[in-house]
């Protein structure tokens, strides 16, 4: 499964780009339990001016996500995919 995390905007207006592909069998469950726990068929359209919006992809997902509505399983998912970049 490939899971890529955009975020765009913010003060500066820079795109960083932060995405993993899991092969592993022993993992893809865990990864998957958490994908499936985000809520995609409600995504927040509330973006603000000067914050960053994310455009999360996951196997058949997409979703938009302003950063002020980035919380539970959005911010858990952004994170660990951010975090196991910085450890590829």
């Amino acid at each position: 499964m490939k899971i890529t995390v955009t975020r765009t905007g913010g003060v500066t207006g820079m795109t960083q780009r932060w995405s993993i592909e899991i092969t592993d069998d022993d993992e893809l469950d865990d990864w998957r339990q958490l994908v499936d726990s985000c809520p995609w068929d409600h995504t927040p359209d509330s973006p603000q001016p000067d914050r960053y919006l994310y455009l999360i992809v996951a196997a058949e997902h997409e979703a938009r996500v302003p950063e002020q509505d980035l919380q539970g399983p959005w911010r858990e998912l952004t994170e660990r995919v951010r975090e196991r970049t910085r450890k590829n």
